[in-house]
């Protein structure tokens, strides 16, 4: 499969695929005097560093203020950022790519291919510990150098000169020009890590950019901040908001209200919000890449027994929580895999990899494995934590859950856990939950990046499942069956089905995002997967 095809399997929800506000970027002749665009965000802003990055936020902020050697257009399409030109070997296991030279970083430095290395270099180091080492297996000998066995100089990418960049593969990946624009692979300033040393990404003044905009007033723990144009950009001429003010707003409520005072531009909605609102002219739903699913810690007893894991899974009838507690057209998952991410001749992943398999609402049977795991461990009742975010959506979830789980199943007694994203996810890392409820956006269009995730050694497998069987199917994906797209495809569904079988973790629903968005916004590029917001070439209109 090649880098095009991958690109084809793109979920398109409008023929702007989703350009938000207009079908075009470009700035006209009824542009609006003032150029700033005020945006409200679910979350906090958890960190610039390119390789510490985890979080959706982050990563939006990130592309919009770094410029890596591509950049996510319309559609998920591959766009020039920093590359120039780009020259692919016959057998697909060398890219060789021409920097643009006009690209500078706001200390004044240039930027060169050596920042990349250095970069991709850094992110690998096992002394940094990135949970996004792993995107780089299939860059020559990153394994090993993720793994300690060989020293990051020997990962398969060096500059020749300034201004050329050189990347060798250990087998062909058919996505590798998708993975060039999604943030773990963005350039780094050696000269600014060094000298910020621990607070490097930790608030905008310890950091330094190259993109489109720069970031100014987060000081690393605050819920507002800017994103302001950056007039050394090498494209400034087609950057034309003079800044883009940010404001995290956990409550629905309160974000519409100042929607409504024309305080913001934009708001997300809650699911009341969102049926009142749905045929607004201004209403957008914003179909996500995004399964959330819960994941289980599966180094406790408890949850080391399948037919509990099982038990609560059938417990939850999704068809009701995305009615009636998200309403925001969001979808029930049968599986982690998002659908409409990817298709294999004519039939999406979800179809060919749908099961009944754990991830159904059947109160009976779910009952009947209770008590029979409940027996297995030799207790009548069972007590666990439900952790989740803070956020209202996320509240409402998990109260959900709670009622399901307690009313469905005997014995079972649920406490629930809100926390700060930031929170929530260190605590996730760190093995400290019962149960939780995860969620993941695709990195890029192909159903490894969700599948790939529960692998025993991957960095975000927080539940500790493991399936020798699973994880075979997951390497041959990767390396014996990687250009036999029948078999890889087959490998994946296949795999798809064990982690339902097995309940490795329990699907729930795949995201859309019920938004309010002003019709003077014009130009925000949105997709699905990888970077989701794209605020380059976006305008206010008059």
């Amino acid at each position: 499969m090649n880098w095009k095809k991958v690109l084809s399997t793109s979920v398109v929800f409008t023929a702007c695929g989703l350009a938000l506000g207009a079908c075009g970027s470009k700035k006209t002749s009824q542009a609006a005097t003032n150029q700033t665009l005020r945006w409200s965000e679910p979350s906090e802003l958890q960190t610039l560093d390119v390789s510490k990055v985890v979080d959706t936020v982050s990563s939006d902020m990130i592309a919009n203020s770094t410029e890596g050697l591509y950049r996510l257009g319309k559609d998920s399409k591959v766009e020039p950022g920093l590359a120039t030109k780009t020259q692919v070997s016959d057998n697909g296991l060398k890219y060789t790519f021409d920097l643009r030279k006009n690209s500078k970083w706001s200390n004044g430095d240039p930027v060169t291919a050596a920042d990349f290395v250095y970069s991709w270099r850094r992110t690998v180091a096992p002394k940094t510990a990135s949970e996004y080492a792993y995107i780089f297996e299939g860059i020559k000998n990153a394994a090993d150098v993720t793994a300690g066995k060989k020293p990051v100089s020997a990962l398969g990418v060096k500059a020749v000169g300034k201004y050329k960049l050189v990347v060798a593969l250990d087998k062909e990946l058919p996505y590798f020009k998708l993975l060039m624009g999604f943030t773990p692979f963005f350039p780094q300033n050696q000269k600014a890590v060094e000298k910020f040393g621990s607070k490097y990404g930790t608030s905008a003044k310890y950091m330094v950019y190259n993109g489109p905009y720069k970031m100014t007033e987060w000081t690393g723990s605050n819920l507002k901040w800017k994103l302001v144009k950056n007039k050394n950009y090498w494209d400034k001429k087609n950057v034309n908001l003079a800044d883009i003010s940010f404001q995290v707003a956990k409550s629905p409520t309160t974000s519409y209200n100042l929607y409504q005072d024309d305080k913001l531009d934009e708001t997300y909605l809650n699911a009341e919000q969102a049926k009142q609102l749905s045929n607004n002219k201004e209403f957008v739903s914003l179909k996500q890449s995004r399964s959330n699913y819960l994941e289980f810690n599966q180094t406790k007893k408890e949850f080391q027994n399948k037919k509990i894991r099982e038990a609560i899974s059938y417990a939850i009838d999704r068809q009701q929580l995305v009615n009636k507690v998200l309403g925001n057209g969001s979808l029930v998952s049968k599986s982690v895999v998002s659908k409409g991410l990817s298709s294999h001749k004519g039939q999406d992943f979800t179809a060919a990899a749908a099961t009944t398999t754990g991830a159904n609402y059947n109160k009976a049977k779910a009952q009947k494995l209770w008590k029979e795991g409940l027996e297995e461990l030799g207790v009548k009742k069972l007590s666990f934590s439900l952790l989740g975010d803070d956020d209202d959506a996320n509240k409402d979830v998990a109260t959900y859950l709670q009622s399901q789980l307690e009313t469905n199943l005997p014995g079972a007694d649920v406490s629930v856990l809100n926390l700060p994203k930031k929170t929530r996810i260190t605590r996730s890392t760190d093995g400290q939950f019962d149960v939780v409820v995860s969620g993941w956006g695709a990195d890029f269009s192909d159903p490894i990046s969700f599948l790939d995730l529960f692998t025993k050694n991957n960095p975000y497998n927080n539940g500790k499942w493991e399936n020798p069987e699973y994880d075979k199917l997951l390497t041959a994906s990767k390396t014996t069956d990687v250009n036999k797209s029948d078999k890889r495809w087959n490998d994946l569904v296949t795999a798809s089905k064990l982690l339902n079988k097995e309940q490795g973790v329990a699907p729930l629903y795949q995201l859309a995002q019920a938004q309010m968005l002003k019709s003077k916004v014009k130009g925000v590029i949105y997709n699905t997967a990888g970077v989701a917001f794209n605020f380059k070439e976006a305008y206010i209109e008059k």
